[in-house]
């Protein structure tokens, strides 16, 4: 498998440390609507590039092997279609959906786990074969946590020649409700959320209240000093490490922040509430900050109703605050959006090339380089950048608008053909930076 096992290291920590994200979802009665809401930013490295790849379902021969980003795994007999917003050198995702209602948001973890060297699968290469391998919420936990346990977690988690590694925590969510997973190596641990809102930030977060755990979870803390085996057992404060770094101290000013903007809007939360969290800059939720910055971004709207479609709204593009969020929905015509897709190097690729990631390749698709251009004239205040950010906030509005028309349409048939709604909207968001 390649996976070895040297001796236990830590992950080396400095300023540009690419480790912040927040994910957060809203379930009845926090919504505003019968449906659960998830949202997440993915914070990653200033210039990486992050694409939109959407990927049919499939039937696979017995005993057929897949190639991850490094190591392979064996492959189920059948895989769901889904949709994921993922850097564009990797082989899993950030953040994604599938055509069930399944949506999974990562974050990067440290603990007083050891980080390990060598490869193995990254996190979020779980993320996306969970989506592939699962119906509900509550199933994508029991895959992730299985792949654990089988294949354990490891693998440098940026295109750099300095490995960069870390352990995962996960926010999944389903039409009904959601989960929290964290997880320290191959250990985990993981709370139900069947009411109210929720958000994660780059730490661990479940303590006492723990709906599922590894077996060995509390032996191994006992084992190892952390724990007395005496009293409660509050999972995050086992766990988590003793003396923060500066950038985990910043992660608990965006979780404290989060949770308030959360609370702020308990009852009233609806996919534009998630969207204004997205962009919020004064709480670092929306990151620009030295050596990385909120990448992309996603919002999704999971109808109670199974008559309904989940809407998953994807920028493909850096900076929610100036990017368009644009509907997607699994249905007839859904497919690849050609300008969200970034080149492919085969063989050639910095990533495949041992050593790894000692060249750099171009991985801009189509959009982001109209994005970037849009940018830069957006930051400096011409009157062309203020007409290009009222242009994006007009087509978002009507992406919004289209979607609130087709949730409370009762014409199924009509719904189901709305696969190619994304693209549409891709073209149009394109169209506007030519």
């Amino acid at each position: 498998m390649g996976l070895t096992r040297p001796e236990a290291k830590m992950a080396t920590w400095s300023p540009d440390t690419p480790c912040s994200c927040d994910c957060f979802v809203s379930v009845s009665p926090a919504s505003a609507i019968p449906s659960v809401i998830f949202a997440k930013n993915s914070d990653r490295p200033r210039d990486e590039v992050q694409e939109v790849v959407f990927v049919p379902a499939g039937a696979h021969s017995p005993g057929s092997r897949l190639q991850c980003t490094y190591i392979e795994v064996e492959q189920v007999s059948k895989t769901h279609a889904v949709i994921l917003s993922r850097p564009s050198w990797l082989w899993g995702a950030e953040m994604g959906a599938n055509e069930h209602g399944v949506c999974i948001g990562n974050e990067a973890v440290w603990t007083k786990e050891p980080v390990r060297e060598g490869e193995a699968l990254l996190g979020m290469d779980l993320l996306r074969l969970a989506l592939e391998r699962s119906s509900t919420a509550q199933e994508a936990v029991h895959v992730i946590s299985g792949l654990l346990e089988r294949y354990g977690q490891g693998g440098s988690c940026r295109e750099d020649p300095t490995p960069f590694c870390y352990h995962n925590t996960f926010l999944l969510a389903d039409r009904t409700e959601a989960w929290v997973l964290e997880t320290a190596g191959k250990l985990w641990a993981a709370q139900r959320i069947q009411a109210g809102a929720r958000n994660i930030s780059n730490q661990l977060s479940i303590g006492t209240d723990i709906s599922a755990e590894h077996p060995e979870l509390r032996s191994h803390a006992l084992a190892q000093g952390w724990w007395d085996g005496q009293g409660t057992f509050d999972f995050a404060q086992v766990f988590s490490l003793t003396q923060q770094p500066v950038r985990m101290e910043a992660a608990k000013a965006r979780f404290r922040a989060g949770c308030e903007l959360l609370q702020q809007q308990q009852g009233s939360i609806t996919a534009e509430v998630m969207m204004d969290i997205l962009r919020n800059k004064e709480s670092g939720i929306c990151m620009d900050s030295g050596g990385f910055r909120t990448t992309a971004s996603m919002v999704s709207i999971l109808p109670l109703d199974p008559k309904k479609p989940c809407v998953h709204f994807l920028t493909a593009t850096p900076d929610p605050s100036r990017s368009v969020f644009k509907p997607f929905i699994f249905g007839v015509g859904a497919a690849q959006v050609p300008q969200v897709l970034s080149p492919t190097f085969g063989a050639q690729d910095p990533v495949r090339i041992l050593p790894r990631f000692q060249t750099q390749v171009d991985r801009r698709h189509t959009l982001y380089c109209g994005h970037q251009a849009a940018l830069g004239l957006m930051e400096s205040g011409q009157e062309r950048g203020q007409q290009l950010r009222q242009k994006q906030r007009d087509l978002e509005q009507e992406g919004l608008e289209a979607v609130r028309g087709l949730l409370a349409s009762k014409q199924t048939s009509v719904l189901q053909e709305l696969g190619s709604l994304f693209q549409a909207f891709v073209e149009r968001e394109s169209q506007a930076y030519a």
